[in-house]
């Protein structure tokens, strides 16, 4: 059986995903053909439905959990880390009222950035690797930086204004779910459980080889440092991109909630997020 499995080309994500989709891990009857895209991109052809298997931000979950079913592997689950809001050195930009760049409408990174300036009206959504060059350029006041963004700001020249998951923790406590494996509904529980299997066997087989950094990643990455690699995977794939476990769904029912309160117009939940069984292979 042939599945799409699309994830974005970011270090962290190539890692988890390198042993699955390059003969590391065998699949059985599976055939996963990979898709790889900005994870903007992938929100919005979550919210069509248009792969099967797919990495998501936690940010755009509510818009479809309609569709789509959590999975327990495969995440990115950040303690007291996340985006990082940026500008141009010298007196800093009001975040209210400034022009701010910020990687896709559906992000987690918006989401975090909504919550710390709730009012902010003058967001411009582009893709991830415009960003830096838009602040430096003054074509927005500031901007929010991910993916490897968090380690290069400060070399190209900009200054940090707000961690944006430092503010997240102090908020609620809670990691971070920047992002998640989702799977379609329709595929059914056997399926899905081998689906998390599978990538769970993906990401454990590449945590057991670190710190190797393997070409498949360094070919996808936006910054080929060595160094900047292995800071971006080491910050974000940790024991939760193998299981997300307890502490990991309470922090996804966190951000939901946050949402909610976000977004009072959102429509209702589905009573199941999660795969059945996620709990209990947690």
């Amino acid at each position: 059986m042939r599945l799409t499995l699309g994830f974005s080309p970011c270090p962290n994500d190539t890692f988890i995903f390198d042993a699955l989709v390059n003969g590391g891990v065998d699949p059985g009857e599976l055939r996963f053909e990979p898709v790889l895209e900005d994870v903007q991109t992938l929100n919005e052809w979550a919210r069509a439905g248009r792969l099967d298997v797919t990495k998501v931000s936690s940010g755009a979950l509510p818009g479809i959990l309609g569709e789509y079913l959590l999975l327990e592997a495969g995440g990115a689950l950040g303690h007291g880390v996340g985006p990082l809001l940026v500008a141009r050195p010298g007196p800093p930009p009001d975040p209210a009222t400034a022009t701010v760049a910020i990687p896709g409408e559906q992000t987690t990174a918006h989401l975090l950035f909504s919550l710390a300036y709730p009012g902010a009206a003058a967001k411009r959504f582009l893709r991830f690797d415009r960003i830096e060059a838009a602040v430096l350029s003054g074509e927005v006041d500031a901007g929010v930086v991910i993916h490897e963004g968090r380690f290069t700001y400060a070399a190209r020249g900009l200054a940090r204004l707000l961690d944006l998951g430092e503010h997240w923790f102090e908020r609620t406590g809670a990691p971070i779910p920047l992002g998640g494996i989702v799977a379609r509904r329709s595929l059914g529980a056997p399926l899905q459980a081998e689906i998390d299997r599978l990538v769970r066997a993906s990401a454990a087989r590449a945590l057991a080889a670190r710190p190797l950094v393997s070409d498949y990643v360094r070919r996808h990455a936006q910054e080929l440092d060595e160094a900047v690699l292995r800071a971006h995977i080491d910050l974000y794939v940790n024991d939760h991109s193998v299981a997300l476990g307890e502490d990991g769904r309470r922090a996804v029912e966190t951000l939901l909630e946050v949402h909610r309160r976000l977004h009072p117009e959102t429509p209702p939940l589905p009573a199941q997020i999660f795969r059945a069984g996620a709990a209990s292979a947690g």
